[in-house]
């Protein structure tokens, strides 16, 4: 507005002086639009997210900005995507940098992140220029995680005394041999008789507990809220395999045999951020 306005004094006054200026004010702005257009050109985004996302909880997303130009660096650039904001400074030419952003997804299911923009007032905080970026992020949200009492969730025929010894080496049950020392060993576990007959430390080797396999039948739970049936089963599903006693779920007539994998629990958590009551 002053720029025009000087203009049009300009024109009227034929004064020197106010053309220089007018010529000073529109070479300002040529130079801020081509620098501007040019550091949001040739950007590129990732967002790394984690495996675990459960719904309520505040989780890292890693935000990788690639600048793919040959010669100028990209300064001031901001990220906005949806829930996700987050300010690159400098990324060099031919270069990325990263920064880590917060998030919290409060509903459990698929959550879609679609064409994320860039802005920057980049370079002389008169100008904000936008670029949106053509990409796509699918999100699963697992059920949020709520304590419940675990033993009614079982499927009937659980055995209560579902414990058994093995000969698996572990710190849970009976001792089954006495080694030497290896740092790390908990303090708890030093033989100290052996180790003052010896003079050096020596560990209790214990044999771990195997467990009967548990399948949780989601439809026999006997809660009626659905959300809190799915954050119940979720939760005991987390606990039981921390322990790592084998688990199972038999859920909209599919059934997952019961194991104790990274990839099988999320399996099954995926299934109750997907789940719908039918019906």
């Amino acid at each position: 507005m002053l720029t025009i306005f000087l203009g049009i004094a300009a024109a009227n006054t034929n004064n020197n002086l106010v053309f220089l200026v007018v010529s000073a004010l529109l070479s300002f702005m040529s130079i801020s639009g081509i620098f501007g257009k040019t550091n949001l050109s040739k950007l590129d985004l990732a967002m790394e997210f984690p495996q675990e996302i459960y719904a309520g909880s505040r989780v890292p997303v890693k935000i990788t900005m690639q600048n793919h130009r040959r010669y100028l660096p990209a300064f001031l650039i901001t990220l906005s995507a949806d829930r996700i904001s987050a300010l690159f400074p400098f990324t060099p030419s031919r270069g990325a940098s990263s920064v880590y952003a917060s998030v919290t997804f409060h509903e459990r299911g698929l959550h879609t992140m679609e064409n994320p923009s860039v802005y920057s007032v980049f370079p002389f905080n008169f100008f904000t220029r936008f670029k949106r970026l053509h990409r796509a992020y699918m999100i699963t949200v697992l059920p949020k995680l709520k304590a419940c009492d675990l033993a009614t969730l079982y499927r009937e025929e659980r055995r209560s005394r579902g414990e058994r010894t093995s000969d698996k080496i572990g710190y849970d049950s009976d001792i089954v041999s006495i080694r030497e020392y290896v740092r790390g060993d908990p303090i708890k576990y030093i033989h100290w008789k052996a180790t003052a007959k010896t003079g050096k430390l020596k560990t209790k080797e214990h044999s771990s507990l195997s467990y009967q396999p548990v399948v949780i039948e989601f439809d026999r739970v006997t809660i009626r809220d659905i959300e809190e049936r799915i954050s119940c089963v979720a939760y005991t599903i987390v606990q039981l395999l921390r322990n790592n006693v084998p688990v199972g779920l038999r859920i909209d007539g599919r059934l997952y045999p019961p194991d104790v994998t990274r990839i099988h629990k999320l399996n099954m958590l995926r299934e109750l951020a997907v789940y719908e009551e039918h019906g």
